[in-house]
């Protein structure tokens, strides 16, 4: 190895253990890990690839490490810095299980085939898992609708890019509309960034699935949600009212799984057209089941490593993975003139990512905890913006005349 290539990838586990990702990775009671440098590095680049294209500074190491800072998380090895997630050792290898919702917890006992379990699953679930195989883990749990991941299942994706309608003339986002209606992380990242570039972001949530995050931390939804205008809608009874909305907008972002909206009509294909529309979807293993950023990162095998075995990198690391990539995505296509769909893999992503050179064994570096990001604005309540949304559509609608 040259000192010059010596040089550079000594800095890249230097900043590992500044930017907070290495406080993250590792066993509680043990060393950081840094053999996962190359991904903050990697991320950097995309980081300035979409700064220079929408004329805004993002940095990288706030995105990744914002929600930890918020939320004062920690390395836990094999349970993930949110808690809701586990490594499980299996009898053939690894897995990770997720149990954020209260439907992943009633779940439990028909995963397990036991008439009661206790308060915490976990310890039952740890020796439920060492007597199973990875794919009958994922098989059982995956019928459930519990998230679940074999570690190292999924395999590194490139975009899927459909030519949809026709193109413009290449845009910049000031001015356009964007219709969000992922939720969680990667998406609402995607949309936050848009918002920071001067585009009209429209949170859109149905008052009987809001996003998860609104009753978490606050501090974490206003970071990735305080610029936008927050719109509430029932997709049943207003169908086409959201309708409506879909089909002025020049940016869609959706990251539930495509067939919950195909069936309601809401697929991209069942909109009416507008020429330079780019519609993004964000979805954790191809849309084939749930899935949240510490179990996709474990089935793209971005994982850390330590004398055990493999651990956790970084928090949810997936989501803003992707979510930087969905948002260079989208820049791209403004670039292009859009008409186009794009379809983003987290667990793609995260599997690429993966792929990435492992770092060598270096010395000890100083570890620093992660910085909270810049303070936000409140987001607005639940449907607070609905009379300004309907208006904007309107204008639209008027403008497309």
């Amino acid at each position: 190895m040259s000192s010059a290539s010596a040089t550079g990838e000594s800095q890249q586990v230097k900043e590992w253990g500044s930017s907070g990702l290495a406080y993250l990775t590792g066993l509680p009671d043990g060393p950081a890990d840094f053999s996962r440098a190359n991904v903050l590095a990697r991320a950097h680049q995309v980081a300035t690839a979409i700064g220079d294209r929408l004329g805004i500074g993002v940095d990288a190491v706030s995105l990744l490490t914002g929600r930890a800072a918020l939320l004062g998380l920690t390395r836990g090895g094999r349970v993930s810095p949110g808690g809701a997630t586990r490594l499980l050792a299996t009898r053939d290898g690894f897995c990770a299980l997720t149990l954020s919702r209260a439907d992943d917890l009633d779940a439990v006992p028909a995963l397990l085939q036991a008439g009661d379990v206790a308060a915490d699953p976990w310890p039952v679930l740890q020796r439920w898992a060492a007597t199973r195989p990875v794919a009958e883990i994922v098989e059982r749990a995956g019928l459930l609708d519990i998230p679940v991941a074999g570690l190292g299942e999924a395999a590194p994706a490139s975009l899927r890019i459909r030519l949809t309608g026709s193109r413009l003339a290449p845009r910049a986002p000031h001015g356009l509309l964007v219709a969000d209606l992922s939720s969680m992380w990667a998406g609402p990242l995607c949309g936050h960034l848009l918002a920071r570039a001067g585009a009209t972001v429209v949170k859109v949530e149905s008052p009987r699935r809001p996003d998860g995050t609104r009753a978490g931390n606050r501090a974490f939804f206003d970071w990735t949600n305080g610029q936008k205008l927050c719109y509430e809608i029932d997709f049943d009874s207003q169908a086409e009212e959201l309708r409506e909305l879909l089909s002025v907008s020049d940016v869609v972002i959706e990251g539930s799984r495509p067939a919950a909206l195909a069936r309601r009509g809401f697929a991209p294909d069942d909109i009416a057209p507008r020429a330079g529309r780019i519609w993004l979807q964000i979805t954790g293993y191809d849309g084939r089941r749930p899935g949240f950023g510490d179990d996709i990162a474990v089935a793209g095998g971005l994982v850390g490593t330590s004398a055990d075995g493999p651990v956790f990198c970084g928090d949810a690391i997936a989501d803003p993975l992707a979510g930087l990539q969905a948002t260079l995505a989208v820049a791209e296509s403004l670039g292009r003139g859009g008409g186009e769909l794009i379809g983003v893999s987290m667990a793609g992503v995260a599997a690429t990512y993966a792929a990435l050179p492992p770092e060598p064994s270096v010395s000890p570096v100083p570890v620093s905890a992660p910085s909270a990001p810049p303070a936000s604005r409140p987001a607005s309540g639940p449907g607070a913006d609905n009379a300004a949304v309907r208006n904007l559509v309107s204008q639209k609608r008027v403008l497309s005349c």
